[in-house]
């Protein structure tokens, strides 16, 4: 059975100059993506694939044969725009009710400075104590190192001391649902790289330094879910999810305007706003109605009827990314920064 999680050791991109390749498999869409790594660090993207997702509900998968279809045609897609083909790739994971933790522990240095043994050994340690029992363990990222009490380090190595701490955060999910996503994969004749947690992710691509360093939150917006991740002192000290997303704002056009879910999608995006403008009762929308035997029928609705349907659900998403920030104890150390990504 492929596997997510080979060693607890986070993944933040390849370790020498290359291909490397990322799959992401959400609930409305799969993407692929292609890059060159060039030798001193750079990026170049060569081939980009992307196909609607089916088979997955809330970034879980319901059906592996049509995952399995989705992923096969987006990483052919990007395949044939770069000119090779890939055997491995990076693939994120935003569902599996994911869990993380900040777990610290001190460990006596073997000698009269810090080694890869006594680094892997605090590691270790603090991956014990993070109890991630029957859950799969998708990160584990050092957010400071401490040496005989002197907390802030990014580096031990070659450091004297006696004992050595470590502050790890671990990010966990449900293991059925990792396997599951790591099976469709690997019947697409691919090789799981490394895991992501797409709330991780998201902060990696969206927030520059100081933002991480201050404290931040990133708010990723899907189709079936949101992700959140809060970062503080240069690392992720949060990773969470919300089963709510674009989707149940498209369910909720479709159910209040009485059309369809394409009609309502579309709608959404061209017009759809939280924010009510003065104008938005004068301006009147054409909505497809669905009639009997399969007639259709345009109905004249003013904005201002779209926004009231939107604004509710997006208010309610806020709500719950407030709540998830004070339960976890972020909210003060989140700061007043907030990035919103997604779609």
């Amino acid at each position: 059975m492929l596997m997510f999680t080979r060693n607890a050791r986070s993944r933040s991109g390849p370790s020498a100059s290359g291909t490397v390749a990322a799959l992401d498999v959400g609930t409305t869409k799969v993407c692929c993506l292609i890059a060159k790594v060039g030798a001193g660090g750079s990026v170049t993207v060569h081939g980009i694939g992307h196909q609607l997702s089916r088979g997955i509900k809330a970034g879980s998968v319901v059906d592996m044969d049509a995952t399995e279809d989705s992923i096969r045609a987006a990483v052919h897609a990007a395949e044939k725009m770069a000119g090779e083909v890939i055997d491995t790739a990076f693939v994120n994971l935003s569902a599996g009710h994911q869990q993380s933790q900040t777990v610290g522990v001190e460990v006596a240095v073997t000698g009269t400075k810090v080694t890869d043994g006594d680094v892997r050994r605090a590691v270790e340690q603090a991956m014990i104590r993070a109890d991630a029992t029957a859950r799969e363990v998708i990160h584990a990222i050092p957010l400071q190192y401490s040496i005989d009490g002197a907390t802030g380090i990014r580096e031990p190595r070659g450091m004297f001391g006696a004992r050595l701490g470590v502050h790890l955060h671990v990010v966990t999910a449900d293991a059925s649902q990792a396997r599951n996503l790591a099976i469709c994969v690997g019947r697409g004749h691919l090789e799981v790289q490394g895991p992501v947690a797409s709330g991780y992710a998201s902060g990696l691509a969206t927030l520059v330094d100081d933002e991480r360093d201050l404290g931040a939150t990133v708010i990723d917006m899907g189709g079936g879910l949101t992700t959140i991740a809060v970062f503080f002192e240069g690392g992720p000290v949060l990773v969470d999810s919300i089963v709510l997303g674009g989707q149940h704002v498209t369910n909720d056009i479709a159910r209040g305007l009485g059309t369809g879910m394409q009609p309502a999608e579309r709608l959404k995006t061209l017009y759809g706003s939280a924010i009510e403008n003065p104008g938005d009762d004068r301006d009147f929308l054409e909505v497809p109605l669905m009639g009997d035997a399969g007639r259709v029928s345009n109905n004249p609705v003013p904005r201002a009827e779209l926004v009231r349907i939107i604004r509710p659900r997006i208010e309610e998403l806020f709500e719950l990314v407030r709540d998830k920030l004070i339960a976890s104890g972020c909210g003060d150390i989140a700061g007043r920064r907030v990035v919103l990504t997604g779609g």
